[in-house]
């Protein structure tokens, strides 16, 4: 074949793949890898919550995710199911200043929050939210679980998902690479870095560790009955297991005598 032939195949062949492989790369890196799925101990119908993972998530709650995301569903006092004692939950709101009144003037006053009160947000309002967060509205995390699909699993993810991008990714300013957030480009930058907090039992501050006591904590957040739910459930189908071998019996009985 004379060596234009080839040639001219070459370049053909480059014209007709290059575009498709261009492509593929591009669909493996837009491609959405599924969710990490480590150990939960509310998973199953015999799940219960983990305390001492529950107030470790509460104190990354505290310590780093109040900075941008509000938790208004909760009181102060719903704290108790977490182990709190009443005078550690007075302390724990007392840190918050909410609006009140009107008083003997008209006029309404700052106080700390009490027990009763629902969790301070870090904003007053939406459009202060989004000023302070480049036109981006941080979620409130009462029912982040329960609202997204693949619940503790998926928060797990977006927590330990930033990543370095692949080559020929671009991201824009403002936006940051993650492994699992739908089209890999989101607002938030990397929440949690290791050691950003420390834990009063000694818990390495890990993040992986930050992140499985987060989603613990909102899980709980989300799913305040579970445990009863459960105990509810295995009650339930005991009783039927019960009921079942009961009438089994009795038809066993009663139908003896006739054959």
């Amino acid at each position: 074949m004379p060596k234009y032939a080839i040639a001219a195949a070459a370049l053909l062949w480059a014209a007709l793949c290059g575009p498709l492989a261009a492509a593929v790369h591009a669909q493996a890196a837009d491609a959405t890898p599924p969710l990490p799925h480590p150990h939960w101990s509310f998973s199953g119908i015999f799940g219960t919550y983990d305390r001492a993972a529950l107030q470790r998530g509460f104190q990354v709650y505290k310590q780093v995710c109040s900075a941008c995301h509000p938790l208004s569903h909760l009181t102060y006092q719903d704290l108790a199911a977490l182990g709190y004692s009443e005078d550690e939950i007075k302390a724990i709101a007392a840190q918050y200043q909410v609006t009140a009144g009107p008083n003997a003037k008209g006029e309404m006053y700052k106080r700390p929050a009490q027990p009763a009160d629902h969790f301070v947000g870090p904003f007053p309002n939406e459009q202060a939210a989004r000023a302070a967060n480049g036109g981006a509205l941080p979620p409130d995390l009462s029912m982040i679980v329960k609202a997204r699909a693949g619940g503790p699993d998926y928060v797990y993810g977006i927590e330990t998902g930033f990543v370095t991008p692949p080559k020929g990714f671009t991201v824009p300013p403002g936006r940051y690479y993650n492994l699992y957030f739908p089209g890999h480009l989101i607002a938030m930058p990397p929440p949690l870095h290791p050691n950003e907090v420390t834990f009063a039992d000694g818990t390495p501050a890990t993040v992986p560790q930050m992140a499985h006591d987060v989603v613990t904590f909102l899980t709980w957040a989300s799913h305040p009955n579970l445990e009863a739910r459960h105990s509810i459930g295995f009650s339930v189908m005991l009783f039927l297991i019960v009921g079942v071998i009961v009438f089994y019996a009795a038809k066993r009985k009663i139908w003896s005598a006739v054959h």
